[in-house]
């Protein structure tokens, strides 16, 4: 069966405990970052159609990736995450702004 796209580490392991042999390779750091991006826009995607706690699991599980692609820690991604919090406020407010 092709799959052709990015999957988690443990997913070759998983197939091949099913009596199945996946065919797979190892991707260069461009390609990573590309189909990290785009295993973003599935994760989202898939998050828009079930609105499921564990696809949201999974956009934060890319977004770690993707985050040490570039070269950041996870806590550097966190920590500026809640410095742009505590400037700019986060979304609890529900506030949709009309014009400005």
């Amino acid at each position: 069966m092709k799959c052709q796209k990015l999957v988690r580490d443990k997913i070759p392991e998983i197939i091949k405990s099913q009596g199945r042999e996946p065919i797979i390779r190892i991707l260069d750091q461009q390609e990573y970052k590309t189909e990290l991006e785009k295993k973003l826009d599935e994760e989202v995607s898939e998050y828009h159609s079930s609105k499921e706690i564990e696809e949201l699991a999974d956009i934060l599980e890319v977004v770690y990736a993707l985050c040490e692609a570039d070269g950041y820690a996870k806590e550097e991604l966190e920590q500026v995450c809640q410095r742009k919090h505590e400037v700019r406020g986060g979304f609890a407010g529900k506030i949709f702004l009309e014009e400005n």
